[in-house]
């Protein structure tokens, strides 16, 4: 026998042992887990409509697509299968936004009905399939110890027959006729015990896999929040070459003039050259001020020298208001998530100083791990409140910046104060 053979022999029965004891995992967790995500939801649910339930209803859910997720994971790791999620982004219900919101907002997303109706046939179906493998694997083993003379121990513990599958074990011919169904067992555990496990995570496919009407309207929004961040951009750039037309490159053309004047009046006028020669200085100095204040509104150098934390806290020092900074983010996000949060808190911050009357503002910002993580921003001040999402507001264009991520805005603002603004932004950290 090869070296090649023994090996594939090896990796076979290593692959065949994987699998049973991941099937048996999976059994065991997947039936009191989706009873328990069940019946918590249909509770919850059901408690609507006396109030308890616009409270408790996105926690449950939420914990119930945590469930799913964590499905999806596996299916991909253990068995190769890709699960797509199509989940409608939410504030979560850590956030303080409405409740009503929340709760309503989950119950009409298609993908949460696909959860609820997965949890039946995954406690079922789906817990008969994961269970599979590790019976075809560990079930030979009670065969081989029947055969081995264990049967009569078997058969007084039963009070007589002892049944051993179809086979009644009554003597040491049928404990034999056990052995041998016993192997035969285990000869389909070698050959299909990864196909067993592999049909249960397909299983779980077919259940939780978005339907076409839903990536259409997954393409939808998407193609939508492109078109807002092709517009934005191109705004941005219409803006930097306005700002630069009629700021810096003005008071540099103008200081090329002064020093050709100056050329001419060295000899002739030396006192006004002097004049003129500070006044081109003070024209490089305001020129170069305002270079500096446009490359800090492209990109500025401290979020990309040391990142969203300190670029916030940066800008709540240039605040004509008290401001407390929190952060607690043990990585940094990619660079163009760092930007979007990065504006999105400053146009927020804007609007909080122009029209909410604060003397005071707190910036929590912190990433949550939560499936593949999210990074979450509350700005909160004491203000007069009224704010609100209206169309062609600042706040309008938070959301839609955030949207080109598959990040969500939540405003809680009653009049009188105070106002949370509350911004979230799937991403992972490095």
């Amino acid at each position: 026998m090869t070296n090649d053979m023994k090996s594939g022999r090896r990796s076979r029965a290593r692959g065949m042992g994987l699998a049973a004891l991941r099937g048996l995992a999976l059994a065991l967790i997947s039936l009191p887990g989706a009873v328990l995500c069940l019946v918590l939801s249909l509770v919850s649910i059901a408690l609507i409509p006396i109030g308890v339930g616009i409270v408790t209803t996105p926690w449950v859910l939420t914990g119930v697509r945590a469930f799913a997720d964590w499905r999806r994971v596996l299916a991909a790791q253990w068995g190769g299968v890709r699960i797509p999620s199509a989940y409608r982004q939410v504030p979560s219900p850590w956030v303080a936004s409405n409740p009503w919101s929340r709760t309503f907002g989950m119950l009409g997303d298609p993908a949460t009905w696909r959860d609820l109706r997965w949890l039946p046939v995954d406690m079922t179906a789906g817990f008969v399939t994961a269970l599979l493998p590790a019976v075809l694997l560990f079930y030979p083993l009670e065969g081989f110890a029947i055969a081995a003379g264990l049967w009569r121990a078997f058969a007084d513990a039963g009070g007589g027959t002892y049944w051993y599958g179809f086979v009644p074990v009554t003597g040491q011919a049928s404990a034999l006729g056990a052995g041998a169904l016993a192997l035969v067992l285990l000869v389909f555990a070698h050959f299909y015990t990864p196909r067993l496990l592999q049909a249960h995570f397909r299983l779980t496919r077919a259940v939780l896999s978005p339907n076409q009407g839903e990536l259409a309207e997954r393409v939808r929004v998407l193609t939508e929040t492109r078109q807002d961040a092709v517009d934005t951009s191109a705004a941005e750039l219409r803006r930097i070459e306005r700002d630069l037309h009629d700021g810096a490159q003005a008071r540099l053309v103008a200081m090329g003039m002064d020093l050709g004047t100056i050329e001419m009046l060295l000899d002739k006028d030396p006192e006004q050259a002097r004049q003129l020669v500070a006044q081109a200085r003070q024209s490089s100095v305001d020129a170069l001020a305002e270079l500096r204040d446009l490359v800090r509104g492209i990109h500025p150098p401290v979020l990309a020298e040391r990142g969203l934390g300190d670029a916030v806290r940066a800008l709540a020092l240039r605040l004509p208001v008290a401001t407390e900074v929190n952060v607690e983010l043990p990585g940094r996000a990619e660079a163009p998530v760092e930007s979007a949060a990065y504006f999105a808190v400053s146009e927020v911050l804007t609007n909080a100083v122009k029209h909410s009357g604060a003397d005071r503002i707190w910036i929590d910002l912190h990433h949550v791990q939560e499936s593949a993580g999210l990074l979450r921003v509350c700005v909160t001040d004491n203000g007069r409140g009224g704010a609100a999402i209206a169309a062609g507001s600042g706040l309008a264009g938070v959301e839609r910046r955030l949207g080109t991520f598959d990040g969500v805005l939540a405003v809680s603002s009653p009049a009188g104060g105070p106002t949370m603004v509350t911004m979230e932004i799937p991403c992972a950290l490095s």
